[in-house]
């Protein structure tokens, strides 16, 4: 199983950055897809999730800024974080669970700065 995140870099408060996630090795669209993040010192928290029939789950701090979606035609997961805040700087890691199983990216790290 791969999961291999792109798109990650540094951006200005208030700017957008889109993150990809391209799996492999897996059946796609059986699993709950999400997005974790881990900022410099702190836990590896939620940001978003979407399960296989579309329903998505954001973390209160990303709420109405960041927008979790899939193509299951791509085996692909992407994160549109809009109105970026300093406090989002960390590193992104794409995620993919179902039942007892849960698989990992080695992340890409979003840099919100002036």
């Amino acid at each position: 199983v791969q999961l291999v995140e792109s798109g990650g870099g540094l951006v200005q408060p208030g700017g957008s950055l889109t993150l990809s996630c391209a799996a492999s090795g897996i059946i796609f669209n059986i699993y709950t897809m999400g997005w974790y993040r881990q900022a410099p010192g702190k836990q590896r928290e939620l940001v978003a999730t979407v399960t296989t029939g579309g329903t998505r789950n954001y973390a209160d701090s990303v709420k109405g800024r960041f927008t979790i979606s899939r193509d299951n035609a791509k085996n692909t997961v992407y994160l549109q974080m809009n109105s970026l805040k300093s406090e989002d700087t960390a590193v992104y890691y794409c995620n993919s669970a179902r039942g007892g199983m849960n698989f990992w990216g080695k992340g890409t790290l979003v840099t919100v700065s002036s």
